[in-house]
């Protein structure tokens, strides 16, 4: 696992720290890593935060990190309408697949993150042409195939009906079917930063 950095960091008698691991939709890692960052600064205005930390671990496993004085200043934040809105807006992102909570873990929580000198910089996103390439390799096989197996039937309908059973058609095997896997088979040609970040660690682990 590594971090993209941390904020703050305070030692006290006995402070909570929690790891929240999210699931993040293919092609959507720098909105979520944003996302990320801007929680931790709405943290940061809550009573007894002492750190927080955005982590990266695998293929698409992403964690949050926080840390409160006490385990009654990690629930009221949790608890709280603001942490409700910020969950909700990581809807369309990411999936919450677990969490944990650990009691005076500042040791813990120092291996697994690392001090920026500056503010951490979000993942640049993928280059215009690469999401070009990606889109034309998701658009362009089914257009073909409906073109060819398809509208030969459909010369009696009118040419709206055509077009709308077309774009109908193409943009629901697009949508939920070839762009989620296409944006897997090349998120390390779409995402490099990410995956140089992550063989740095591989190195520093092996």
């Amino acid at each position: 696992m590594i971090g993209f950095g941390c904020v703050y960091d305070v030692v006290t008698r006995n402070p909570v720290t929690t790891t929240v691991a999210y699931q993040v939709i293919p092609g959507r890692e720098t909105e979520f890593h944003s996302w990320g960052w801007a929680v931790l600064r709405a943290t940061a205005r809550e009573p007894g935060f002492l750190g927080g930390g955005v982590l990266v671990d695998g293929e698409a496993e992403w964690h949050v990190v926080y840390r409160f004085d006490s385990e009654s200043s990690a629930l009221a934040w949790e608890n709280s309408a603001l942490w409700a809105q910020w969950v909700a807006k990581a809807q369309g992102l990411a999936r919450e697949t677990g969490r944990r909570r650990v009691e005076g873990s500042r040791t813990w929580f120092g291996a697994q993150t690392e001090t920026p000198t500056a503010a951490p910089t979000p993942p640049r996103p993928p280059d215009k042409w690469k999401l070009w390439f990606v889109n034309m390799s998701a658009v362009f096989p089914p257009v073909l195939i409906f073109n060819l197996t398809v509208l030969p039937y459909l010369g009696g309908l009118n040419s709206l009906i055509r077009t709308l059973l077309l774009c109908l058609s193409v943009t629901a095997l697009v949508t939920y079917i070839l762009m989620p896997r296409l944006q897997r088979f090349f998120k390390r040609w779409l995402y490099p930063p990410l995956q140089a970040l992550r063989g740095r660690h591989k190195r520093r682990t092996a």
